[in-house]
């Protein structure tokens, strides 16, 4: 408990600092990183790359940082950092929203993709019975009252032949997955990597519905490495350093989960160490997926989504392929 209070005071002291009045990065070559969420297996590959010199051999000085309570986009657009942890389908509206100057309202854009396919879904505890969408009329899912979850667990339900006005969406205020299911609460989104494997190590049952093999469109890209745009036009052969070291991090914790497990503990040793192991084990072959390289961002996939957050109101302009590219990849 101490290394875990310890450990969060550094990173909310970090992000303190770092988002200080006109707080600048006088050094080209210091990149700051905020992540999406304390530290876990998603990181990994940043942590293997500070650890083994990766950066250090692009003549880098990275730092990761913790997200402020509205997440790394807001420091990414104002600037406070290069690079961060976010999520597409949250990076959707801050592009498509337009300021008075008619431009996106965030600088921001994905440049790599963390993990190749989407491995997010809806959790429950086997006795709900909840085998398929459809099953989810009559229960209550926790939500975080967003409309974006709404409208995905609509289109999810009724897709599958259920009464989406039976589901009942419920505010999930639970600190973590397990405390919301053992409450009132039938359903929840999760990330296998993380809630799933947990179950696992627990020996908690519970029935698993994929999003993206549920749906093809929700095959998202989650989480994502993305970056200042303002920035990337400035430094791209930096932006080129940066990502080339990272993709070596990512690629040795698929080919090494053990190894690259005990480098994520040295940094963040609060973590279940059996959690930790079990969660680099199921990410080994997901990090790069079937993509040609690390980091990869399919155009099509990631378009569909947009395409379908559109058809729904969330986005209040058609983006489609917009706010990624694969050009700063190795």
């Amino acid at each position: 408990m101490q290394s875990m209070l310890k450990n969060k005071v550094y990173f909310i002291l970090t992000g303190i600092i770092l988002l200080a009045a006109g707080c600048k990065n006088a050094n080209e070559n210091h990149i700051r990183v905020v992540l999406d969420w304390t530290p876990n297996t998603n990181h990994t590959g940043l942590y293997t790359s500070l650890e083994k010199g990766y950066f250090a051999e692009e003549g880098l000085t990275v730092t990761l940082i913790q997200p402020p309570e509205d997440g790394a986009l807001l420091l990414l657009g104002s600037g406070k950092a290069e690079f961060g942890i976010d999520f597409q389908e949250t990076m959707g509206p801050a592009i498509a929203k337009p300021n008075s100057a008619g431009s996106t309202a965030l600088p921001v854009q994905a440049v790599a993709a963390i993990i190749c396919h989407n491995t997010s879904g809806i959790m429950s505890l086997s006795k709900s019975g909840i085998g398929s969408p459809r099953d989810l009329a009559g229960k209550r899912f926790a939500s975080w009252e967003t409309p974006l979850i709404t409208a995905l667990v609509r289109e999810l339900v009724t897709n599958d032949g259920g009464d989406f006005s039976a589901v009942k969406m419920v505010p999930n205020f639970a600190t973590d997955a397990f405390s919301a299911l053992h409450t009132d609460i039938d359903a929840i989104w999760v990330y296998y990597a993380w809630d799933g494997i947990a179950a696992e190590v627990n020996n908690i049952y519970v029935n698993y519905i994929d999003l993206g093999s549920a749906d093809s469109r929700f095959d998202f890209y989650t989480p994502v490495l993305a970056a200042n745009t303002n920035w990337l036009e400035k430094n791209p052969q930096i932006a080129k350093k940066f990502l080339r070291a990272a993709s070596r991090g990512y690629v040795f914790a698929a080919e090494n989960p053990q190894e690259a497990g005990e480098i994520l503990l040295k940094h963040a040793p609060e973590l279940d160490r059996n959690l930790v192991m079990r969660s680099q084990e199921y990410l080994k072959t997901r990090y790069q997926g079937d993509a040609k390289r690390w980091g990869e961002i399919d155009s099509e996939r990631w378009g569909n989504f947009y395409r379908w957050m559109f058809s729904q109101g969330l986005l209040e302009k058609d983006i489609g392929e917009g706010g990624f590219t694969n050009e700063y990849l190795p």
